[in-house]
């Protein structure tokens, strides 16, 4: 069934609609949380309550594209289950890295006071993804968007894993450039 179909039965409150999410995109949901999260049981907790938050939003929001749309939910209940768990243990991990290769190119303090700011940082990284070439753009979102490994991505480009994290470098480089152009980050 396409998306239409399935936000079609969401708005309906036909109960078929969340099957429907999870035979369409119940193993791209598994992988983003299990890249974040690395535990089987966490990640499958995670794809049910961003089944069930799909369920509370639908209707009325009516997203354009119900992959990125529940993408994005599985990440965001994934980043939180996981800050949630480190900060139980404080031990380091995938969620950490990620963070740490884009902290020297975005400004920390997401709070109330800089939502403004927050939503016009999103914007400018939107459009320097938007300039990006199809290949570095799908690279950049599948490493710091989904969280897949340098070995992965390397994998299945075919290209050698220190390649890749160069490549990731750079336009992480391009990125921080691109935000002092915008005047998004000094």
């Amino acid at each position: 069934m396409d998306d239409a179909g399935i936000i079609a039965l969401f708005n309906a409150r036909d109960e078929r609609s969340l099957e429907e999410t999870a035979a369409a995109y119940g193993p791209w949901c598994r992988a983003i949380a299990m890249n974040l999260l690395g535990v089987r049981e966490d990640a499958e907790e995670c794809v049910s309550d961003a089944l069930h938050a799909l369920w509370r939003r639908i209707p009325p929001e009516s997203p354009v594209s119900l992959r990125v749309y529940l993408g994005r939910i599985v990440r965001n209940i994934a980043v939180s289950r996981r800050r949630e768990r480190d900060a139980q243990k404080r031990g380091g991990g995938q969620l950490e890295l990620l963070m740490s290769e884009l902290g020297e190119c975005v400004p920390d303090g997401f709070d109330v006071e800089a939502e403004v700011e927050r939503r016009a940082l999103g914007e400018s990284i939107s459009r320097w993804l938007d300039g990006l070439p199809e290949a570095d753009r799908r690279l950049f979102v599948r490493r710091c968007w989904y969280g897949e490994s340098v070995a992965a991505l390397a994998g299945e480009t075919g290209r050698d894993p220190r390649y890749v994290s160069q490549r990731l470098s750079r336009l992480r480089a391009k990125l921080k450039a691109h935000l002092q152009s915008e005047g998004e980050i000094l």
